[in-house]
């Protein structure tokens, strides 16, 4: 039943949850963590860890990409970022570094970083880019906006993307634009002979319309980007998932067995706890940002921005050092305050006690503490909801 709320005469509301409001309760079987399986596949893809990188340059350098995938997760490189535009990579983003870290406001990066995206896109550079990335055997997935998808997709397709994630901060089915041809996403991925993955959707009605385009997975959120402060777009991530995951079991019955994987991209997720969470909501798998900017090989060492911050007129997402803050019992403590090695991030060891590292770990723990062996069985683990974050 929808929690409707009256917010005046004639109009009402929905109430939405965040993932820091619900706790997973543990059963009366527990397991080994040891026992856990959390592999998770998409088409012919397996993964061993349920997790992906945001398609950002902050993150997406060639030895960020190889590393995370040698620890087992789906790096996701952004085509329309620096790969294709900038033939100095490291020198444009060592400049973007410096101006986010120094006493300048941070317009200053924003508009420097909005610059470096007004370059052109060169399909060779990209093209050649993708290519040497695909030659390292990892699996190669590659991000384009709806805008592009019709002009970016068969660059990327013919130098080796395997994956194709189609994502904006905010997706339909059919994305209209006045004087041009609206882009159908049925038609379109109809057309392509690599699996898609689009998004960002926030309800159940969109998600359910974007699985019969023969997507093979659909985003939920709009990454860590500046929507709900800056156009009013938004709604907590519980709720958005398991509307998403309820899209996604009438469509497994509609269409007599055909799964879409549902994976989580939004700001909410900054700890393990989080990413647990959504996992237990119902996500298949989730997609890290900012959590995993603290990699010594990220990119951006350190300094974080998504794909929406570069946007030429309409910036939505900030440039900055990350220091994670969690709040317990009424105070404050920094997670995620120095640099380590992007497999300690998700296996672990770790030192860090409010779960800034070793994601993986707190997953199978959570698993195992719930009583649960495969991430399908955890999405049905019980959930309690609190007034105020634990």
């Amino acid at each position: 039943m929808r929690d409707i709320v009256e917010i005046g005469r004639g109009r009402e509301a929905v109430r939405t949850h965040q993932l820091a409001e619900v706790s997973l309760v543990p059963t009366r079987r527990t397991r080994s963590s040891k026992d856990v399986d959390t592999t998770w596949s998409i088409d012919a893809y397996t993964f061993d860890v349920p997790f992906v990188s945001h398609p950002t340059d902050a993150l997406a350098g060639e030895e960020f990409l190889e590393e995370f995938g040698k620890a087992g997760g789906l790096g996701v490189i952004n085509a329309e970022g620096l790969w294709g535009r900038c033939a100095d990579i490291e020198g444009a983003i060592d400049e973007l570094v410096a101006k986010a870290t120094s006493p300048e406001p941070e317009s200053e990066a924003v508009a420097y970083l909005q610059q470096l995206h007004a370059q052109p896109i060169d399909h060779e550079l990209l093209a050649q880019r993708i290519a040497n990335f695909r030659a390292t055997g990892q699996t190669v997935a590659v991000r384009v906006s709806p805008q592009h998808a019709r002009e970016l997709a068969p660059v990327v397709i013919k130098a080796g993307a395997e994956i194709l994630f189609i994502q904006g901060t905010v997706i339909s089915a059919e994305h209209v634009a006045e004087g041009g041809e609206p882009l159908n996403l049925k038609e379109f991925v109809s057309s392509l002979d690599v699996p898609v993955i689009a998004g960002g959707v926030y309800d159940y009605s969109t998600a359910l319309h974007l699985m019969r385009t023969g997507a093979a997975g659909v985003i939920v959120g709009g990454g860590s980007n500046t929507n709900a402060e800056a156009m009013g777009i938004g709604t907590g991530m519980a709720t958005a998932i398991a509307d998403v995951a309820a899209a996604r079991r009438d469509y497994l019955d509609e269409t007599g067995g055909r799964y879409v994987h549902v994976l989580c991209d939004d700001r909410e997720i900054i700890s393990s706890a989080d990413a647990v969470k959504a996992i237990a909501c119902g996500a298949d798998a989730v997609v890290l940002g900012e959590p995993l900017s603290r990699a010594k090989q990220a990119a951006g060492r350190g300094v974080y921005w998504t794909h929406a911050s570069a946007h030429p007129r309409f910036p939505r997402g900030r440039v900055e050092a990350i220091n994670h803050t969690v709040a317990v019992n009424d105070a404050e403590y920094t997670i995620g305050d120095a640099p380590v090695p992007v497999d300690e991030i998700l296996h672990g060891p770790s030192t860090d006690t409010f779960g800034g590292l070793n994601f993986v770990g707190a997953l199978k723990r959570a698993m195992g503490k719930c009583g649960y062996t495969d991430l399908k069985q955890f999405q049905k683990a019980p959930l309690t909801l609190s007034a105020w974050p634990l």
